[in-house]
């Protein structure tokens, strides 16, 4: 059921995008029912999965991928039209390449590293993409309150990088100071 839930929302993806990419008030209001399934979708299938005991480390990798695909597709489409600066979704890219790889590759984890600047980042960045479809349907005093988010999370964004970066442990089969006599 939670994967099911999860799924909905990665099948919203393109249809997101395209409502973000347009940038008539119709499509806006498509943009925001996405936005609110999807949103609806995510805050259920944890507590599902919690409950049923379904939580998996693929079930995991799969809900932050579907929310990372969700949120940079609405965000890359607002950058298209202008609503957004690119670096917010080219550092957003980064940062989840920098989380996949330093989790599964670097740290040999069996599931995603998270750390909490990261987990805060990954639900405000769903807030710019709403915003900007509330200001296309009229609401035109949350331009400000926008941009100043927008920049925020590029800031938060570079300082959760530089924190996975310099938390780095040294995965437990290299030698972790000078060799031993």
């Amino acid at each position: 059921m939670a994967n099911a839930l999860t799924a909905v929302r990665l099948l919203l993806v393109f249809p997101f995008a395209f409502f973000m990419a347009t940038g008539d008030e119709r499509s806006a209001i498509f943009a925001l029912t996405a936005w609110v399934v999807a949103l609806i979708t995510d805050f259920l299938d944890g507590p599902i999965a919690r409950r049923r005991g379904t939580v998996t480390a693929w079930s995991g990798t799969f809900d932050h991928t579907t929310d990372f695909l969700f949120v940079t597709s609405g965000l890359f489409a607002g950058a298209l039209r202008g609503a957004f600066p690119w670096i917010l979704p080219s550092l957003i890219t980064a940062a989840f390449a920098q989380y996949f790889i330093d989790s599964y590759w670097i740290h040999r984890h069996t599931k995603l590293r998270s750390s909490k600047l990261g987990r805060y980042n990954g639900i405000l960045y769903f807030v710019p993409t709403c915003m900007d479809a509330l200001i296309r349907m009229g609401v035109p005093f949350l331009q400000p309150m926008l941009t100043i988010l927008v920049w925020l999370l590029v800031l938060s964004t570079l300082i959760s990088m530089g924190q996975r970066l310099m938390s780095r442990r040294l995965p437990e089969y290299l030698p972790s100071g000078p060799p031993q006599k």
